[in-house]
């Protein structure tokens, strides 16, 4: 009796090790920090832009510098998000004093930025956008429920700022703000708009992409129905599996790659 012929041998496996996976990255000293920050910085209000979350001058992106920890880099003050390259970027102080550039920068959402900044030594970004479904949910004064995998996230780790006293100008509605955040990744700021931060631009700018889109599908499903919401111990479990900083720099990788390589020109 004649066996059956046997097929090709299929091809192995390729180690893991051999396998491409962005993390990260170290960097060798503190200028090389600085300009890959700055880079991620031009990058994400490109992004921004592209998306249009910027309402005439208001919005930004904040991201500390890696030696001096009470300045801040951040975009220049009447310059449109999908110009900006990184010799355009400001450095300012805690004060809103530039102290390397050529423009200014917006005093009043500064002085937002640098409370937070100044409460939270943690944290290397903040962003903070006029975006439409942020600013119709900060209308409602009311956070993001547990609705999809997305909204988990931010589940019992982001706030309501429940207060609105027109635009931020001093640095006592800035604290209040911090105050409000806490430890937190995020905050809704009733008639305003949403805030986020990261340990990285790129964690900063995924929450706030997430955010804004979360916003989104919640006010979608309940102009269309009543939503179902996850149940606790499930949206605690998915926030732990997608909430952290390392997850939000990853999911934030291919819109890096994207605008670095369709504009290379904002690396000038």
């Amino acid at each position: 009796m004649h066996g059956t012929p046997l097929g090709p041998t299929p091809p192995s496996p390729l180690p893991t090790e051999r396998l491409q996976f962005a993390m990260p990255p170290m960097h060798e000293s503190v200028e090389d920090e600085r300009r890959h920050r700055k880079e991620r910085l031009a990058g994400a209000l490109r992004i921004f832009g592209r998306l249009g979350f910027e309402d005439g001058v208001s919005g930004h992106i904040t991201a500390r510098d890696p030696e001096f920890s009470d300045c801040f880099w951040v975009n220049p003050f009447g310059m449109p998000f999908k110009h900006v390259t990184v010799s355009d970027l400001v450095l300012a102080n805690s004060e809103g004093q530039v102290i390397e550039g050529r423009y200014h920068v917006n005093q009043a959402a500064f002085t937002v930025h640098s409370q937070v900044h100044a409460a939270r030594p943690d944290v290397v970004a903040v962003a903070h956008c006029h975006s439409v479904h942020g600013r119709a949910l900060a209308a409602l004064g009311e956070l993001l429920d547990p609705i999809t995998q997305e909204s988990c996230a931010f589940y019992e780790d982001h706030a309501l700022y429940d207060a609105y006293s027109g635009v931020a100008v001093d640095a006592v509605e800035g604290r209040r703000i911090a105050t409000a955040l806490g430890s937190r990744k995020a905050l809704v700021l009733r008639n305003h708009g949403l805030l986020t931060v990261g340990d990285s631009v790129d964690a900063a700018a995924w929450w706030f992409l997430s955010m804004e889109r979360s916003s989104q599908v919640q006010l979608t499903a309940r102009a269309a129905g009543r939503p179902v919401l996850i149940e606790h111990r499930q949206a605690v479990a998915t926030r732990e599996q997608l909430g952290g900083d390392l997850v939000a720099w990853i999911n934030y990788q291919p819109l890096w790659q994207d605008v670095s390589r369709s504009e290379p020109d904002l690396l000038s």
